[in-house]
């Protein structure tokens, strides 16, 4: 069985342009940062460490724990070097194991061949120690190894995540162009909003931002949700270990925040859906969901907080001439009724955001899938 107290390098990957955030994240947890890449954050831990990565990151996509690091010249190399790891201490012999890879090696045309060498190798080796072997495939839902190699050096993981973090398994239902919640999660780390302000997300689409407002707010680790990881079928997994990891988190979340978070749109089906995932996520009474317009959306009394929307781009959603009132109405809303308030407007168009017609305060890069975009910040004197 695998030693889960033995540290390793743990790889922890994110979209790019999110890296500040995650690293932010891994020092309040007080992880070291050893390596910074434009796509993931390099620190150091043990497996019973990754467990409570899994559940606490908002940011991560994936959290890889290294078991080797080898420079094959070619795939027949790199399996010689596979079947050297005891793969029969990490993975059931009668259970499921998946690769993934990513692979820029010139003597490597295809991914696919040289994900089946990675896996005859772990196979192999499993069956000429316990004289049987594991089941394989792509469903990354049991045991799932990951190899990074490139050029001449390749790097072995296991991958204990599985299916990304960053599906929590509370988006049951999605309105048009959902947002990815590692990515609703970072906007909010980027903006001036702290838990105990009002945090208002008029065009709410599924409520993916709102959600993930309330779960920072509440100090709510975002994996409670989801009941499945890679790290679970990992020999020597302890399953009493992680539900007391569980029962600590959830006692150090609160069961309520000050100030008020609002998600509004004008689309029912949008307002239906944040309804349902805030019930599936447990925070349907916090969330206060209402159908209106966004130039209708209440700015409570008070203490001033964050506005942040998320208004459709032109590409996939409307047409761009169509949009410019949009915007401007935007910019009108912001003047009008949030004197004194942040406010927020993440887009991937930049001609359209020069509608709203304020000078911006900041212009932060993130990526919305392929898509270049900009969270802007507007101080609302």
């Amino acid at each position: 069985m695998a030693d889960f107290s033995q540290k390793s390098t743990i790889s922890i990957t994110c979209p790019k342009r999110i890296t500040p955030y995650l690293k932010k994240e891994l020092e309040d947890l007080g992880f070291p940062i050893h390596k910074v890449r434009h796509a993931g954050i390099e620190t150091e831990g043990s497996l019973n460490d990754c467990m409570m990565l899994n559940l606490s990151l908002r940011t991560a996509h994936r959290v890889h724990y290294r078991l080797k690091d080898c420079r094959p010249q070619n795939a027949d190399q790199l399996y010689r070097e596979l079947v050297k790891i005891p793969w029969e201490d990490y993975i059931d012999k009668h259970g499921y194991v998946s690769v993934t890879s990513f692979i820029k090696n010139k003597t490597v045309t295809n991914t696919q061949f040289a994900n089946m060498k990675v896996k005859d190798a772990i196979v192999d080796r499993i069956r000429e120690k316990t004289g049987t072997r594991p089941d394989s495939g792509p469903n990354l839902n049991k045991s799932v190894v990951f190899v990074f190699w490139k050029n001449d050096r390749a790097q072995i993981y296991l991958d204990t995540s599985g299916e990304s973090v960053s599906r929590r398994g509370y988006r049951t239902e999605t309105s048009t162009a959902p947002m990815q919640e590692t990515l609703a999660a970072s906007l909010i780390l980027a903006s001036k909003w702290k838990p105990g302000n009002h945090f208002i997300n008029p065009m709410c689409g599924s409520g993916t931002i709102a959600i993930e407002a309330a779960l920072q707010a509440l100090n709510k680790a975002p994996g409670l949700l989801r009941p499945n990881y890679g790290i679970k079928h990992i020999l020597g997994f302890d399953e009493d270990r992680w539900n007391d990891l569980r029962s600590d988190l959830k006692n150090k979340s609160n069961k309520d925040f000050e100030g008020r978070i609002i998600a509004t749109d004008h689309d029912v089906r949008a307002v239906n859906a944040t309804r349902k995932n805030a019930r599936t996520a447990g925070l349907d009474h916090l969330i206060e969901v209402k159908k209106c317009d966004f130039s209708e959306t209440e700015i409570p009394g008070g203490d001033p907080g964050v506005i942040m929307l998320n208004p459709p781009y032109g590409d996939r959603i409307g047409n761009e001439k169509e949009l410019e009132p949009v915007y401007a109405g935007i910019g009108d809303y912001f003047k009008q009724e949030a004197t004194g308030w942040w406010g927020y407007v993440f887009t991937g168009n930049f001609d359209l955001a020069k509608h709203i017609g304020l000078r911006t305060n900041q212009r932060i890069e993130f990526y919305n899938s392929t898509i270049d975009a900009r969270l802007l910040e507007y101080e609302l004197y």
